[in-house]
């Protein structure tokens, strides 16, 4: 049975279709850089190869912008990305979201890979993050309870606002049992009356923070119904709990910063309001003082019956304006229906029968014109100016002289 041909278009879909598979997708790729073109668009092309193959590999410029290092052929280089086509020549290629130099660890490895997975779902989206609330009633707090952040934490945010309720909610922060505890008491948190979240922990190594790289908690803290506030390590640490958050603070002192407001600046913001209302008040008032002011000195005010009377007379002068009005619309149209009656007297059929001219007729009514339109022995009726003849035709004179 013959083999239907396909197109080289139809055949490279195909293959770009099939290389959309998820084993295909984050992979991490070790290899030697090759053949590197960084192009005046900015991004880059190279390829990696081994001892055995070789594989072309593009890292656009929104992404090779953040890189620490600039590659060059020889370099030996771990690149994470995902295989496609580039359907114009058909070839199959490497596109590149992270590049480390060989020797990076195990962790941050990762670290990148599963930065890019949840990324690629949408769950660092600006658009899903809740904005914080502008004044929290409590504020819920998941950290280790012996750890310096707490005491941070609690001290700024007493500092900043006195009256804030604080609700701590103990949790491991480092070692192997971390990303489970930090998830159960995010599950804790869930229940209460909290406003906003803060979790997270003091500075360490990024060893040390691998709890808040735990997939699972990422999740957890995208799926919060509560705002939450990430916090972890110093300004220049990043864990994923920090880009799935809906706020990243840079230190766990300024997530309390970040979290309340001072309490000074809103007493301040307070009495320049009720300053500014007050002002508007005045304003208001004399305003309206003013509008009474005019009212009262108004003749309307002063001598209502004047108005009245005023008003009384106006109304006298328009019911005599339309009597008039009146009589000699109607004296001007009896004249014209006088016109009209005597144009209609003059037109008048009786007045032509009373001349002694007659209007005849057939049985049925109609008008004769003509001789013509009857015949011997037909009946007429002939009307006078005064009564009505029923004659019967004898004979027909159908023109003059004949």
């Amino acid at each position: 049975m013959p083999v239907q041909p396909i197109t080289v278009s139809e055949l490279t879909r195909m293959i770009s279709s099939a290389l959309a598979d998820p084993v295909f997708q984050n992979l991490a790729v070790i290899g030697e850089v090759s053949n590197f073109v960084h192009h005046s668009s900015g991004h880059m092309y190279f390829s990696l190869k081994d001892a055995h193959s070789r594989i072309k590999a593009v890292m656009f410029r929104s992404r090779n912008r953040l890189l620490k290092f600039l590659p060059k052929n020889g370099d030996t280089v771990i690149a994470v990305g995902s295989v496609g086509v580039y359907e114009p020549n058909g070839e199959y290629q490497l596109y590149v979201e992270v590049l480390f130099p060989q020797g990076i660890g195990e962790l941050h490895l990762a670290f990148e890979q599963l930065k890019a997975k949840l990324e690629a779902e949408g769950l660092f989206d600006p658009a899903r993050k809740k904005p914080l609330p502008l004044l929290p009633r409590r504020v819920g707090v998941i950290t280790s309870p012996s750890g310096a952040a707490l005491r941070d934490i609690l001290h700024v945010l007493t500092r900043r606002h006195p009256g804030v309720n604080v609700l701590v909610f103990p949790a491991l922060v480092q070692g192997e049992e971390a990303p489970a505890s930090l998830r159960h008491a995010l599950e804790l948190a869930q229940g209460t009356d909290c406003d906003v979240l803060i979790i997270g922990r003091g500075g360490g190594s990024f060893e040390e923070l691998s709890a808040f790289n735990d997939e699972q908690l990422a999740r957890a803290i995208a799926q919060s119904a509560i705002p939450v506030v990430s916090a972890v390590g110093h300004e220049t640490d990043f864990t994923i709990a920090d880009f799935v958050a809906d706020l990243r603070a840079p230190t766990p002192s300024a997530a309390a910063e970040l979290v309340v407001p001072l309490q000074s600046e809103l007493r301040a913001a307070v009495g320049s309001y009720g300053v500014r209302l007050a002002a508007a008040l005045r304003r208001k008032i004399g305003a309206e003082r003013r509008f009474l002011a005019q009212l009262t000195k108004s003749a309307a005010l002063k001598r209502p019956d004047f108005m009245v009377n005023q008003l009384r007379q106006r109304v006298d002068d328009l019911v005599t304006s339309l009597g008039l009005h009146t009589t000699h619309n109607l004296a001007l149209r009896r004249s014209r229906l006088g016109t009209f009656a005597g144009k209609l007297e003059t037109l008048s059929p009786l007045k032509t029968l009373a001349r002694g001219y007659a209007i005849c007729s057939d049985e049925e009514g109609r008008v004769l014109r003509s001789a013509e339109q009857v015949s011997s022995g037909d009946a007429v009726n002939v009307t006078l100016y005064q009564g009505r003849l029923v004659c019967r035709v004898e004979g027909r004179v159908l023109h003059d002289g004949a």
